[in-house]
């Protein structure tokens, strides 16, 4: 189970907070941190406990994601939390503090707004067209939780030198810069979220600690894989033209997609390296750091999507 993607220690006696780690990027990261004996607190809507969860009616849960991450060797915790609502952050902070006193990772991958984006026909509809509460949604969820959590969370990393922060969005920020993203708001959320590591990192500069942001390519998250009718396992079949049942073919660059345990291995390469200070504000993609770092995917492969654009 554990390859040479930083081994299975690594990250052994450090604890991370991933946010939003139920599903996609999320599980992935939380995942890959296990694999390198990591705590993990598993944060996000979606619980066994509780109604009000996410916006998807989806059947992954925190509770599934700390399972994964304790099965790999890490040690999986599970804290049911809204990250628009400020008092349910602070208590997890609260929470974190006294159970782990201090912080050694935090990953915002809040998002939560796969279906206020829509699929490609709704893409590219105009402002004037577009559902204002729908788009003021997509900016709340998008960005307004990653501003809450790093307020009520951030303390607890900044109390030793070392702390990595870890902005997820998609698309660098050379990308995006010269090429509209999908909607006004969908563009914005995902700039700023770039945005959001360099003017952190430069408050976390003083404090000895880096800020990232960080882009999968094409993710094979579970709602992709269902889209398709494939599993993890034989994904491939979804590039097959014709397929048997009217299930969709997927476009030619779904062939450099890559799983979520792939941005969850840039994750850990950066956690485990000391000189990760040299990424500070920087905008990079889970594939810019497999080059950096050697590590990849679960199926050996080192898939960049962003190179063929």
């Amino acid at each position: 189970m554990h390859g040479t993607h930083g081994g299975s220690n690594a990250l052994r006696g450090r604890v991370a907070v991933v946010a939003g780690a139920t599903r996609g990027a999320g599980r992935g990261i939380a995942a890959a941190l296990g694999e390198a004996g990591a705590t993990v607190v598993c944060t996000g809507r979606s619980s066994v406990t509780g109604s009000g969860g996410s916006d998807y009616d989806r059947p992954e849960t925190i509770e599934g994601t700390a399972e994964l991450v304790t099965r790999l060797g890490g040690t999986g915790v599970a804290v049911r939390t809204d990250h628009l609502d400020p008092g349910q952050v602070r208590r997890l902070a609260d929470r974190v503090r006294r159970e782990h006193g201090a912080i050694d990772v935090l990953v915002n991958n809040i998002w939560g707004a796969e279906r206020l984006k829509g699929g490609p026909a709704d893409w590219n509809t105009p402002i004037w067209n577009h559902r204002l509460d729908d788009g003021l949604r997509i900016l709340r969820l998008g960005l307004e939780t990653h501003l809450i959590t790093s307020h009520h969370l951030l303390p607890l990393l900044i109390g030793k030198p070392g702390g990595l922060l870890v902005e997820v969005t998609d698309g660098t920020a050379a990308y995006n810069a010269g090429r509209y993203r999908i909607s006004v708001f969908y563009d914005l959320v995902k700039t700023s979220v770039n945005r959001l590591a360099f003017s952190q990192g430069h408050e976390l500069a003083p404090y000895g600690a880096t800020a990232v942001a960080l882009t999968p390519g094409w993710l094979r998250s579970e709602m992709m894989l269902d889209h398709y009718g494939v599993t993890e396992e034989n994904w491939r079949d979804a590039l097959a033209p014709d397929r048997d049942g009217g299930l969709p073919t997927a476009p030619a660059g779904f062939a450099s997609s890559e799983s979520p345990r792939y941005i969850g291995r840039a994750v850990t390469a950066l956690a485990a390296d000391p000189g990760r200070a040299r990424w500070n504000q920087q905008s990079v993609s889970s594939a810019q750091l497999a080059r950096e770092y050697g590590f990849t995917d679960v199926d050996g492969a080192r898939p960049d999507v962003w190179d063929s654009h």
